[in-house]
């Protein structure tokens, strides 16, 4: 099965490592490589996890509290969000309905 990461996600992505960098140097890249194995991971196992909306798989995170949102069509998945689960889950909504 084919993943691709929208750049939605990438931009969500690339805002996590910036958080966790600023925490301290060399967290960010342990995010990066810990959600990008995750998303990885979604080649064999996607359509197993819930569907909270209806619309969106969600596949949470091993070890960071992020959520990776991503639909199915045919052998290809495709990652529309990577969000953050300490969030307003009204927002987190918000962020999902435009994309």
């Amino acid at each position: 099965m084919q993943v691709v990461i929208t750049r939605a996600a990438e931009t969500d992505l690339l805002e996590g490592y910036a958080f966790y960098e600023a925490q301290q140097a060399g967290i960010g890249e342990y995010f990066l490589d810990s959600l990008f194995a995750d998303i990885d991971a979604l080649a064999y196992f996607a359509g197993i996890h819930a569907k909270p909306d209806g619309r969106l798989y969600r596949a949470l995170a091993k070890r960071f509290p992020f959520a990776i949102y991503y639909d199915l069509i045919g052998d290809t998945v495709r990652v529309i969000a990577v969000l953050d689960c300490r969030q307003n889950p009204a927002s987190i909504t918000r962020r999902l309905q435009g994309r």
